[in-house]
């Protein structure tokens, strides 16, 4: 199969599938929710987390006062809530009540954290600025929220519990997937003569 090359970027999905979020916010008396797939770890020491989102869209213009944000990531059985906030718009709907969405108590931040998250980072954001048609936004991890038995050591996900939602582009999601877990170590296949 030979290779396409194109100088028409387009939307370059090809990097996907991607780990499907919801960052969350609180601000002004207000609850906001919104689907993320660009979003990434980018520090352990301090432990820094950074989402891309618009600036015109309603979730950037409340974490820009806030100042603070929380990273939700729901298992596959909450695909639908993952499409419902990531296709309404904050400015129009009070998502928390429109989806019926439960939340735990933040120890540190504002920002929601979602009772269906089996993991969630609230955040303080340290830096927002802008590349291309996005901003940047970098958050301090403050306080993490888990379900230990979505965990197995060294924090690896156990997918034997827990099915992340996987985000393909396009409104397109996989759920379910038949893998299996492959540990490679680094002393085994790190090694080259």
């Amino acid at each position: 199969m030979g290779k396409e090359v194109s100088e028409d970027i387009g939307s370059y999905y090809h990097h996907y599938p991607r780990l499907a979020a919801i960052v969350t916010v609180h601000s002004g008396g207000k609850d906001n929710a919104m689907a993320a797939a660009w979003h990434t770890p980018l520090s352990f020491n301090p432990p820094l987390y950074g989402v891309a989102i618009a600036a015109k869209r309603f979730t950037y213009q409340l974490i820009a006062r806030s100042r603070e944000f929380a990273i939700n990531f729901v298992p596959a059985s909450r695909v639908e809530l993952v499409a419902a906030v990531g296709g309404s718009k904050g400015g129009q709907v009070d998502k928390f009540a429109a989806f019926n969405i439960a939340k735990d108590k933040s120890v540190k931040t504002g920002a929601p954290v979602l009772a269906d998250a089996y993991a969630a980072y609230e955040c303080k954001l340290v830096d927002d600025r802008p590349y291309g048609d996005h901003q940047l936004l970098v958050g301090e991890i403050v306080a993490v929220h888990y379900r230990s038995e979505a965990f197995i050591e060294d924090e690896i996900l156990n997918l034997d519990v827990v099915t992340p939602v996987l985000y393909l582009g396009r409104d397109c999601y996989i759920t379910e997937a038949k893998c299996s877990l492959r540990t490679l170590e680094r002393e085994v296949y790190g090694q080259r003569s």
